[in-house]
């Protein structure tokens, strides 16, 4: 999946734009409800994901499960999270090596923890 391909598939599956805060070329995806960032693009140097190769790659950082961590990392393309909480984000390569439908599945699993908790209904007396 390309940056493109990623924007295209948002759209079309939860309705939503990127919206670029940093005046660049990176951007996220956020719940209109509630604002929460469900998905962070950025563009970066190989070598700063730890990578040994020249150039620079595009990649999405979505939430996902302590629990299932370690198991999408063991997956190509998939890595801790760039520059947010390891323990709660994964960075998914743009480049080809990441299954789109690995992708579409961590973009579902990020959209849904993320996305406004029903509040629990009180109690009848």
């Amino acid at each position: 999946m390309t940056k493109e391909q990623l924007i295209r598939y948002v759209a079309e599956r939860f309705s939503t734009d990127p919206e670029y805060p940093w005046a660049d070329e990176n951007f996220i995806f956020r719940h209109r409800a509630n604002r929460k960032w469900f998905a962070v693009a950025m563009r970066l140097p190989y070598r700063r994901l730890g990578i040994d190769c020249d150039g620079l790659v595009d990649i999405v950082d979505t939430k996902c499960g302590p629990l299932l961590m370690d198991a999408y990392r063991k997956q190509p393309g998939i890595l801790p999270g760039y520059h947010m909480n390891k323990d709660h984000w994964l960075t998914i390569l743009l480049d080809g090596t990441a299954e789109d439908e690995l992708i579409r599945e961590l973009l579902e699993i990020s959209y849904d923890l993320t996305k406004s908790k029903a509040k629990p209904r009180a109690a009848n007396s």
